[in-house]
């Protein structure tokens, strides 16, 4: 328990770390994360003598495609703290679940219950009053929910151990996120080594504050259960949004908090059902197996955990 609540805090502090790597541009700190990231994780597979196995070219691929959408799940995140959207980034951390529960359907063909149905239908309509109150769709909420969900469909279907899978990743655009650190330092707009060197470690950190609370979460991962580390997870969209709005000062209309209670609503529908229906399992038959479509894993254990 206290590896899961660590990691998650970790992550849900993350929005206190990157304006500390300022005058660095959202891209440049990317490119920075991606290498150091690489460095940290090398470091800690060594340490642990663990190395990666059972690198398929199918394998390679899925985790190809997933290092493009954490990577793109990263730098949107970064440039929505950085930029003084915070809340919004906190947003697509509270609806993740409620995509992960969507893809259950398109994807896995789950039969959903009728709460969860409520839940979906709560999410959609607290996007459509936040879209109001944008005066467009809140898109930095939504690419980095559907970043994450698709990162984690990935890595599901990868099926790999979580420090060597993002080992993988990181490699995949090692030397992408090298060259753009090379090209900006020839143009002169880099700005590693250029403002001492506490900003050239807090840089670097950048990669070890990314592998910290994974490895802290894999702790977790293989003690706890799947309902425990499902109600964990909304540790780090609450600290998000509270440094949002209590370190950042970030705006919050009535109308958008409107928005955000029906989303807190939904996600509080969708964990009760999730509970109940872990404390009261529906009984299986033969004929479940053979016609349903929707028999399985339970929700819970298709729910992208990272």
């Amino acid at each position: 328990m206290a590896f899961g609540v660590a990691a998650y805090a970790l992550w849900g502090l993350f929005p206190l770390y990157w304006p500390l790597l300022k005058p660095s541009g959202a891209t440049e700190i990317l490119a920075h994360r991606i290498m150091w990231s690489l460095v940290a994780v090398l470091a800690m597979l060594a340490l642990s003598r663990r190395w990666i196995r059972g690198l398929s070219w199918r394998r390679l691929g899925l985790l190809a495609a997933a290092s493009a959408a954490i990577t793109l799940n990263w730098g949107v995140y970064i440039l929505a703290v950085n930029s003084g959207h915070t809340i919004d980034a906190s947003l697509g951390y509270f609806i993740n679940p409620l995509i992960s529960v969507l893809f259950g359907v398109l994807i896995f063909r789950e039969r959903l219950r009728r709460w969860q149905w409520a839940a979906v239908g709560l999410g959609a309509v607290a996007v459509v009053v936040l879209s109001v109150d944008y005066g467009r769709p809140p898109w930095i909420a939504l690419v980095l929910s559907l970043a994450f969900a698709v990162y984690g469909l990935l890595k599901k279907f990868a099926d790999m151990p979580s420090l060597e899978s993002l080992a993988v990743e990181t490699a995949v655009m090692f030397l992408p996120a090298l060259g753009f650190a090379l090209v900006l330092g020839v143009q002169g707009d880099g700005t590693f080594g250029h403002h001492g060197a506490a900003h050239m470690a807090l840089l670097a950190g950048a990669g070890f504050v990314t592998a910290i609370p994974l490895l802290l979460f894999n702790g977790a991962a293989t003690r706890l259960p799947l309902s425990v580390i499902g109600m964990l997870q909304y540790l780090t969209p609450v600290l998000q949004f509270m440094i949002g709005l209590f370190v950042h000062h970030e705006a919050m209309p009535a109308s958008r908090w409107t928005g955000f209670v029906l989303v807190w609503t939904a996600l509080a529908v969708l964990t009760w059902d999730g509970v109940r229906a872990v404390r009261r399992p529906a009984p299986v038959t033969e004929r479940d197996h053979r016609t349903s479509p929707g028999f399985g894993p339970s929700l819970e254990e298709e729910t992208p955990r990272h």
